[in-house]
């Protein structure tokens, strides 16, 4: 028997949407993308004719509402997020929503009450891609204890030097992004999947550049969003976590994730996952056995969730609210110097 189409509408166009989640649920068949709605009229316009998309909409609340699709694709900036996936809950459709999953982590609390009060209904956050490639591994090597206990954990992110002269960017508007600084929440999700969520959290962050030109507006704008971030967090499997985040740091090295146990090292970096033991000299590359070799699949799964394929693992909501909860309790701690316990 012939499957019903899924039709899929989507709320907001960005790079995101662009690149991975159309052409990947229009690679899906039995999908079909029916309806956009962008920031404007003419942006929906550009998107519909390079991708072949039906239906506009000038207003996003018609094209959830509308009778014509089972699915809502979430690709705007934070602060919609919360109000459309309310939306599409209550007008029964699915709901994939974009990274990062709110602005704070009360918007985000009311997006998972939505979800548990339409259990029928696939809510799925998209998934943090930079570890995909190896969690399984890494997953399995903890399992099997081949670190012994987990003592700490080492994240750096650096995106090169300081930029005093770059536009003013919808991540520097709290209204906007919210409480997500840089790749805060992307991070704490990857390293979720291995070892488990934070119960305190201590944090610092620094803004050296305070005031930005908005291109859109022409005026500069203030910013109050840091560019360079430490946080300290105890985690609940007894490990201590540093994670450093920068656009000022150049030449800072590699972007890595690091956790150190008492009978091994494990390394991530560049795609590659690396090891070491006590004895060893320094680490060894760790061929990723082909069935654990992972990659991004965030359009299939929700498909397949849809259809009782399978069940979202990347990423849940529950999963999205401890995220949201991290990085608000960071915010916290910055912003009146103390430490913030989880969850809040």
């Amino acid at each position: 028997m012939t499957e019903q189409p899924i039709r899929v509408g989507l709320v907001g166009a960005g790079t995101n949407t662009r690149v991975k989640h159309i052409p990947g649920l229009q690679a899906i068949d039995g999908v079909e993308i029916i309806s956009v709605s962008n920031r404007s009229r003419a942006s929906s316009e550009r998107v519909a004719e390079q991708f072949g998309i039906p239906t506009i909409y000038d207003d996003w609340l018609e094209l959830v509402e509308a009778p014509d699709t089972d699915a809502i694709v979430i690709g705007t900036w934070p602060y919609m997020h919360a109000p459309v996936t309310l939306a599409a809950l209550n007008a029964g459709k699915h709901v994939l929503c974009e990274a990062r999953m709110a602005r704070d982590a009360g918007e985000a609390h009311t997006m998972l009450d939505a979800a548990h009060a339409n259990p029928h209904l696939i809510a799925q956050i998209v998934a943090s891609p930079f570890t995909l490639t190896v969690d399984k591994t890494v997953k399995r090597l903890l399992a099997e204890g081949r670190l012994g206990e987990v003592l700490a954990i080492e994240i750096r992110d650096s995106t090169g030097f300081i930029d005093r002269d770059g536009p003013f960017h919808w991540r520097y508007d709290m209204e906007l992004s919210g409480f997500n600084i840089m790749a805060l929440g992307i991070w704490y999700e990857s390293f979720l999947r291995w070892v488990g969520h934070a119960t305190h959290v201590t944090a610092m962050g620094k803004t050296f550049v305070k005031t930005r030109l908005d291109p859109v507006t022409g005026e500069m704008r203030a910013i109050r969003i840091p560019d360079h971030l430490d946080v300290i967090a105890t985690l609940e499997c007894g490990a201590q976590a540093h994670i450093g985040l920068s656009s000022v740091a150049g030449l800072a090295g590699d972007r890595e994730l690091l956790i150190f146990g008492s009978e091994g090292t494990l390394r991530f970096a560049d795609d590659r996952l690396y090891g070491g033991k006590p004895g060893d000299e320094s680490l060894q590359e760790i061929t990723i056995p082909p069935e654990e070799a992972g990659g991004w699949r965030v359009e299939e799964e929700f498909i397949n969730a849809i259809r009782g394929v399978e069940k979202v693992t990347h990423t849940t909501f529950e999963d999205g609210v401890k995220y949201m909860e991290f990085t608000e309790a960071v915010t916290r701690s910055m912003m009146e110097g103390v430490t913030v316990a989880l969850p809040l």
